[in-house]
C-alpha cells in the first residue's frame, strides 16, 4: 500500500478535491501530522473523485498540473477551501485559483483541455478501488487503510500512533 519512505513513513492522502470532509481532513489533521512529524511523514496526494462531485476530476487534473509547477501544495489547500465555490464555478474556478498563486493559468487550463494528467488520476482511482477505497478522505499508512468517509473523529490519533510504532520499527 506504502512506497518505502527513506525519511520515515509515507501516509496516502485518498482525496477528492471538492469534498468538504477532505477540506477538514486537511485542515484539522493534515495539516497538524505535517507539523508535528515534518519530514518523517511524507504525505502524498491521492486522487479518487467521487462521481456526485462533477467538477472533482477536473480538479484532480489540475492539481497534478499544479504539481508540475513546483505549487501543488498550495493549490491543492486552496482548492479545498473553496469547495463550494468549485461545485458553483467549475474549471473557470480552478483556473482563477492557480492565477492567484502565481501559477501559469493558461498552462494549467491548456492541460485540462489536452488532458495530459488523466492518466495519473484515474491510476490512483484505479487503485484507490483495488484497495477497498469507497470514500473520502482514506488514508493508507504502515500497510493499513482508515476510512474517513463516514467518521473522521479518532483517525488523526489512529495516524499518529501507526506512524509512531513505522518510525520506531528498525529499518530492514
Amino acid at each position: 500500500m506504502n512506497e518505502a519512505n527513506p525519511r520515515g513513513v509515507t501516509l496516502d492522502f485518498w482525496c477528492d478535491l471538492q469534498c468538504p470532509d477532505c477540506r477538514t481532513a486537511w485542515q484539522q489533521d493534515l495539516l497538524a501530522l505535517r507539523d508535528q512529524y515534518g519530514d518523517r511523514l511524507e504525505i502524498q496526494l491521492r486522487h479518487f473523485p467521487l462521481e456526485k462531485h462533477k467538477h472533482a476530476f477536473a480538479a484532480a487534473q489540475a492539481a497534478e498540473e499544479a504539481f508540475v509547477q513546483g505549487r501543488g501544495w498550495e493549490y491543492v489547500a486552496a482548492v479545498l477551501e473553496r469547495v463550494e465555490e468549485l461545485d458553483r464555478e467549475g474549471e473557470p474556478l480552478l483556473v482563477r485559483i492557480a492565477g492567484e498563486l502565481g501559477l501559469d493559468g493558461e498552462e494549467l487550463d491548456t492541460a485540462l483541455v489536452d488532458g495530459r494528467h488523466i492518466l495519473t488520476v484515474d491510476a490512483d482511482h484505479a487503485e484507490g478501488k483495488a484497495i477497498g477505497v469507497t470514500g473520502t478522505p482514506t488514508y493508507g499508512i504502515a500497510g493499513a487503510r482508515l476510512d474517513g468517509g463516514k467518521s473522521q473523529a479518532g483517525l488523526r490519533e489512529r495516524i499518529q500512533q501507526l506512524a509512531d510504532q513505522a518510525l520506531a520499527s528498525p529499518t530492514e
